[in-house]
């Protein structure tokens, strides 16, 4: 469903307070003054976060006096809603914050975002998000998967370090596993893993008799009652909820899969420059610091302000491979193949 939300005050703590010295790249003066006189931008968002998504708002409107106003669904509808909007002559959203493939989408197929006009905080990306960034799209941060581990019934001894450690036979039946067969973060794993270990380490994986899960708090929860010992792939932002419970969080050594999203200006964006003047904030330190102190990773490779190993230790985790989209219907496939 839908859900219609404006942040204009603090939406909750991060994981932990944040250091100081923040640096970006200044925008145009020009275009900050006729963003402030539209006075807000409004966010089709897939990212349901009220943490980072209260955060960002409440920095921008303090930076700029602009408010943003957020439309938080799933990718794929928030997708078909800009498409009718577009045909039907109904522009109502400005800025366009979902997974970089489903961001892809919009641009090459549906054709509804328009060029951002160059984003100055978009020279300080890092090396393989510069890459995949144009004048239509942007990445701005990511969201990191590791494994989650019920701690009352795995041994510190026990507990897995890689993630060829889900093949020990003594997990066998007590995995859960968002499921890989469709859209999410067990796509997201399997199509990494693939590309990391191959198909032989899937049909290994799949001897292990795990049961799928499609709803990512509740598998947390399940695990945190002991129905598993495992769950993956947890995201990691996510971590800092289950606190008190009895799990813990552990990123494999072999690096984390991953997914990025991006932002882009959705075409005859109602307010077009408070729109772009947003798309270039999430890049600023201030945008890259809420983001790494609500458990992401950050994209820019230059942030000034110091993170606390914590928050550090999630913002920079090492990523297993990098990102492709070429595949992923044949993976899809795959996956119902070697799962069932």
């Amino acid at each position: 469903m839908l859900t219609r939300r404006t942040f204009s005050m603090l939406a909750g703590a991060g994981l932990t307070g944040l250091g100081a010295g923040r640096a970006h790249a200044a925008p145009n003066p020009a275009l900050v003054e006729a963003a402030k006189r539209e006075g807000r931008v409004v966010v089709y968002s897939a990212y349901i976060s009220p943490i980072s998504h209260g955060r960002i708002a409440a920095a921008f409107e303090k930076a700029y006096g602009i408010k943003i106003e957020y439309l938080t669904a799933r990718g794929g509808e928030l997708r078909e809603r800009a498409r009718i909007e577009q045909t039907a002559g109904r522009f109502l959203g400005d800025v366009h914050h979902t997974a970089s493939i489903i961001t892809g989408q919009t641009i090459s197929i549906d054709k509804i975002v328009d060029s951002h006009g160059g984003l100055p905080n978009a020279k300080r990306l890092k090396p393989e998000f510069a890459s995949r960034a144009d004048d239509m799209q942007t990445p701005i941060f990511t969201i990191n998967y590791g494994m989650l581990v019920n701690t009352s019934m795995v041994k510190p001894a026990d507990e897995p370090r890689s993630w060829m450690d889900l093949l020990d036979p003594k997990w066998k039946g007590k995995i859960l596993f968002d499921d890989p067969r469709t859209a999410g973060g067990g796509r997201v794993m399997f199509h990494m893993t693939m590309d990391k270990f191959g198909r032989g380490y899937h049909e290994k994986l799949a001897a292990q008799q795990p049961v799928f899960s499609r709803d990512y708090g509740e598998a947390a929860r399940r695990v945190a009652r002991g129905e598993f010992a495992i769950y993956v792939p947890l995201i990691l932002s996510e971590y800092a909820r289950l606190k008190g419970l009895p799990v813990k969080m552990v990123i494999p050594e072999e690096g984390v899969t991953y997914g990025s999203y991006s932002v882009s200006v959705l075409r005859n964006a109602p307010h077009p420059n408070a729109a772009r003047l947003l798309c270039d904030f999430y890049l600023s330190d201030e945008g890259q610091e809420i983001y790494a102190d609500t458990g992401h990773g950050i994209v820019i490779s230059d942030l000034k302000a110091k993170l606390s190993p914590e928050v550090a230790a999630l913002a920079e985790v090492k990523p297993l491979v990098a990102e492709d989209f070429t595949r992923i219907e044949d993976y899809l496939q795959l996956a119902k193949e070697i799962y069932g």
